[in-house]
């Protein structure tokens, strides 16, 4: 399993990079866009409706608000603070369900109406951020910033909590999460976006609120990923799809960057870049 994993994340970083540096911003946001409505049919698949009709309502509806929000995207940036916070805080509301969680939940109506709720903002918020870092004027550095934050504190938490893991983090829903990877990736990250930072030809953010910016980065990244992770555990399932071979589906491999996306783009205009 891991020499597939592996294998597909070296065959896709280059296609993952071009696309990010070469396609102009607006057939990224396009190819983005089209990712993340497979994106919503998984969470449809993971939110156990039980027919076609609310399956297509999701994806409908999802398509209808990236299609508008893609017509209107020149006017993005006149109250791009106050969309920003509103979907971080929107994240912040959808993450509350991780307490409220417990073993035994099965998709009741409420946990499908919560599950169509975050899957729309989700989605939409995620997609909305990522396209409007890569219309700044450093954009594709900047999502390559964001990318190796989360990147890092995967890894992070990966070496550290095979090394030092016994505290779980939230077993009830992910068992393999320890509170020592969660400290490895919180130390890796900001090392790895000072270093990207200094590297990287865009204006330089001083070292504090960079600091502050990754660490934030990957708390919330670690939510997306528990998010998913309770709906799949919630409705029976391993993986959100089998999209991409030993990484599964397209939640599966986006969680944590949909989450981190809307906080990464607010704390940088909140540290004046």
């Amino acid at each position: 399993m891991l020499k597939q994993r592996v294998l597909t994340a070296v065959l896709l970083l280059p296609l993952v990079m071009a696309a990010i540096f070469a396609l102009p911003p607006k057939w990224l946001i396009v190819l983005l866009a089209l990712i993340l409505l497979k994106g919503s049919a998984e969470y449809a698949r993971l939110a156990s409706f039980s027919g076609r009709f609310t399956h297509y309502l999701l994806l409908e509806l999802q398509l209808v608000i990236l299609i508008v929000l893609f017509i209107y995207r020149e006017y993005w940036g006149d109250h791009i603070v106050a969309v920003l916070s509103a979907c971080s805080i929107a994240w912040l509301l959808m993450f509350t369900r991780l307490f409220l969680y417990r073993a035994d939940d099965k998709p009741g109506k409420f946990y499908r109406l919560a599950a169509f709720s975050t899957a729309i903002v989700s989605i939409t918020s995620g997609w909305f951020a990522i396209s409007w870092l890569r219309m700044q004027t450093d954009g594709a550095w900047l999502i390559l910033l964001l990318l190796l934050i989360v990147w890092a504190a995967d890894t992070g938490a990966y070496f550290a909590g095979r090394r030092f893991g016994k505290s779980k983090l939230a077993p009830q829903i992910s068992p393999g999460k320890t509170r020592a990877g969660l400290y490895g990736g919180l130390i890796l990250a900001p090392l790895v976006a000072l270093l990207a930072v200094y590297l990287m030809p865009i204006e330089k953010i001083n070292t504090l609120p960079l600091i502050l910016l990754s660490l934030v980065t990957v708390l919330v990244s670690v939510g997306g990923d528990l998010l998913i992770s309770m709906h799949k555990r919630t409705s029976g399932f391993k993986d959100s799809g089998n999209l991409l071979p030993g990484h599964g589906g397209v939640l599966d491999r986006l969680d944590s960057l949909l989450a981190a996306a809307p906080f990464f783009a607010l704390g940088l205009l909140v540290a004046g870049f």
